[in-house]
């Protein structure tokens, strides 16, 4: 019986959250988890804009955490995003989801329309070929119809679109409340466990 543990595919796009994603790969690492990361070209150029990331390598991506313990970046695992021919790329490869985070219009186009032109979306065809677990987190505003057509596509191939839209009902009182408002989503949406303050518990207020 395998050992391995949880294993998931996170992918960064050009749509700005770069916070949503780090935070992402940070929590599932802190699970135990193994993370195969690819980054688009433009994911790297949102890394350094907004991050101040210039190089896609766990020293950088989460340098907090190889400072507690360095034995983590083993677990972080980071593919050329032009290598598609990579693991990741093979439906022979078992992991149990793959998040996009943030989702770009470009790349949930591609995506709806099959285009495995580099690694990130080669990744999420596969994973959805395989039917496994492809949460989208779908970050820019306002929506053409084209967009809406194409998540309604993605969601007929079994993916689950997850736009970054934090609620403010925990009373949020500081960006990073709202990122973990919607982290704490993408991994309830991938069975991981977590212990930040996202649920609604309800007001106890009687109903108008």
């Amino acid at each position: 019986m395998s050992t391995r543990p949880k294993r998931y595919i996170v992918g960064i796009t050009g749509a700005s959250g770069a916070a949503y994603a780090l935070r992402t790969i940070g929590l599932l690492l802190a699970a135990g988890a193994e993370v195969h990361l690819v980054v688009s070209d433009y994911g790297k150029r949102l890394l350094a804009e907004e991050a101040g990331i210039t190089k896609v390598e766990p020293a950088t991506i989460i340098p907090d955490q190889i400072a507690k313990d360095g034995s983590v970046a083993y677990r972080l695992i980071c593919h050329p995003s032009a290598d598609v021919g990579a693991v990741i790329a093979s439906g022979s490869f078992i992991h149990d989801g793959m998040v996009v985070v943030p989702c770009s219009s470009t790349t949930l186009g591609a995506m709806a329309n099959g285009s495995g032109s580099n690694l990130l979306t080669r990744a999420a065809m596969v994973t959805l070929k395989e039917r496994r677990p492809l949460i989208v987190c779908h970050r820019e505003t306002p929506l053409s119809l084209v967009d809406i057509e194409n998540m309604r596509t993605l969601t007929l191939a079994g993916a689950i679109i997850c736009p970054t839209n934090p609620g403010l009902y925990l009373h949020p009182l500081s960006i990073g409340d709202l990122v973990d408002f919607m982290v704490g989503k993408i991994l309830d949406l991938l069975g991981v466990d977590h212990d930040l303050a996202t649920r609604w518990t309800g007001s106890g207020a009687d109903p108008v």
